[in-house]
C-alpha cells in the first residue's frame, strides 16, 4: 500500500449536554484526528488522539504539530505493506509521555488504513490470548446537582446498567449527595467506583472515609495528585476498608508503571488509549500490569468520537481480564459525530465486535470538514 498523503483535522466535538468532573466544566472537546489516504484516495485510515493537558500535558496545537513532525521522519513507512512497520515505528518514537495522543491518533490511522487496503480487521493484527467476543460497558455520572444524577440514573437502570463511575470533587456534601441519589433510584443493586481526578489532598481524603465505608464503594480512581507523598498512607486505609486505589494521570506510561508497580499504593490502572500512546504501547503496559500482578480497567477519555470509541471496542475485546470498561458513550453524549456508524453500547453495556475492515467504521467527510470549520488542516504528502 502506497500512502500519498496524511492529514491532520484538529476538531471540535459538541455535547449533547454539560459534563462536568472535578478539574473542568465542559459543553466540548477539542481532540485530533489523523487522516491517511493511499492509493490515489482510494483507501483512507483514521485515527484520533484525545490531548488533555492535565493528563499528559499535550494540547491540540501541539499534537497536531507532533504528528507532523513523526510524518517527517526519515523512517516513516510510507509504502506499508505490513503491521511490523508500524510497530517498529513506533517503537522508535519518542517514550514517556508528552507526545501519546498524537502518537495515538497517526498509529491508529495506519492500522485502519493497513487494515482496510488487506480487508482485515485490525483485531486480527494482536495476540488473542485474552480475546472476548462481547464488552460490558459501565456508565460515567458528571459532577453534577442531586436533581441531575437522579435523572441520569434513571436513564441508566432502564438500559439495565449497574456498573457505574462517579465523578466526584472536593464539596464533602456534594459527594454525599450524588452517592445518595445513586443509592434512591438503583438501591444496593449497582457496583460504584469514584474518580477525583486528583483534586483531593490527604486532610479531605480522609474526610470522604465515612462515605466510602457507608456506600462500600470498592475502587477509588486518582484521589491525590501525582506524587503525592501521603498517598501511601491514604492506600493503606483504603486497603483496610476493603477499596482499592486506582491509577490514572499518574499512569500514563511504562516508565509510570514500573514506579507504581514499585511504590504498591496503586492496586489498578485506568489503561486508556490516547493517554496511554496508541495500542502498541498500550499493550506494553498490559502485559507488564499481567505479570507484575496489578489489575486494570479499559478506560476512555471524555468526548471520544466514533474512531476512538471504535479503537477501544478493540482494545476491550483484546483484554477479557479487564475488571471493568467504559467507552462507546457517543450517542448519550455527543451531538455530533464523525461516524456513519453509531459506535455506542447497547442495553446493559453490551457491546460487540464491529464488522468491517480496518477500525470497522467509516468516517464522513462532510462532518469531519464540519467539526474541523475554522481550524487550519494540515497535510504531509509523500516525499
Amino acid at each position: 500500500m502506497r500512502i500519498d498523503h496524511i492529514s491532520i483535522y484538529p476538531v471540535i466535538l459538541p455535547f449533547s449536554s454539560e459534563f462536568s468532573h472535578s478539574l473542568r466544566k465542559r459543553n466540548s472537546v477539542k481532540n485530533i484526528i489523523a487522516e491517511v489516504v493511499a492509493e490515489q484516495g482510494k483507501i483512507k485510515g483514521y485515527g484520533e488522539g484525545a490531548p488533555r493537558s492535565f493528563v499528559t500535558g499535550e494540547s491540540q496545537e501541539s499534537a497536531a504539530r507532533s504528528i507532523t513532525r513523526f510524518i517527517q521522519l526519515d523512517n516513516f513507512p510510507w509504502k506499508l505493506n505490513d503491521v511490523s512497520q508500524i510497530w517498529n515505528f513506533v517503537d522508535g518514537l519518542f517514550h514517556g509521555k508528552a507526545y501519546n495522543a498524537a502518537i495515538c491518533a497517526l498509529e491508529t490511522a495506519l492500522l485502519d488504513a493497513l487494515g482496510k487496503s488487506q480487508g482485515r480487521n485490525i483485531i486480527d493484527y494482536f495476540s488473542k490470548d485474552f480475546m472476548t467476543n462481547k464488552v460490558y460497558y459501565g456508565s460515567a455520572l458528571p459532577l453534577a446537582g442531586k436533581q441531575r444524577i437522579v435523572e441520569i440514573c434513571q436513564l441508566i437502570k432502564k438500559m439495565k446498567v449497574k456498573k457505574l463511575k462517579l465523578k466526584m470533587g472536593k464539596d464533602l456534601n456534594q459527594n454525599k449527595e450524588i452517592l445518595e441519589a445513586v443509592r434512591v433510584v438503583f438501591g444496593e443493586d449497582c457496583d460504584l467506583k469514584i474518580d477525583i481526578n486528583c483534586v483531593w489532598n490527604y486532610g479531605l481524603a480522609l474526610k470522604h472515609l465515612s462515605l466510602i465505608n457507608n456506600y462500600k464503594i470498592k475502587i477509588i480512581e486518582q484521589p491525590m495528585r501525582p506524587n503525592d507523598p501521603e498517598i501511601a498512607d491514604f492506600a493503606g486505609l483504603m486497603q483496610k476498608a476493603g477499596a482499592v486505589l486506582m491509577a490514572d494521570e499518574s499512569a500514563c506510561s511504562l516508565g509510570d508503571m514500573e514506579k507504581i508497580a514499585e511504590e504498591g499504593c496503586y492496586k489498578m490502572i485506568n489503561v486508556r488509549l490516547s493517554k496511554c500512546g496508541g495500542f502498541r504501547n498500550s499493550l506494553k503496559i498490559i502485559d507488564y500490569l499481567r505479570r507484575n500482578g496489578i489489575s486494570f480497567q479499559i478506560g476512555c477519555h471524555l468526548g471520544e468520537s466514533g474512531i476512538l470509541s471504535a479503537a477501544g471496542r478493540i482494545l476491550c475485546l483484546l483484554c477479557s481480564d479487564a475488571v471493568c470498561c467504559d467507552g462507546s458513550y457517543d450517542e448519550f453524549l455527543l451531538e455530533k459525530n464523525v461516524t456513519l456508524e453509531d459506535v455506542s453500547m447497547g442495553p446493559g453495556g453490551e457491546a460487540d465486535p464491529l464488522d468491517g475492515p480496518g477500525l470497522g467504521i467509516e468516517v464522513s467527510g462532510k462532518n469531519l470538514a464540519g467539526l474541523s470549520e475554522g481550524f487550519n488542516t494540515i497535510t504531509v504528502s509523500r516525499p
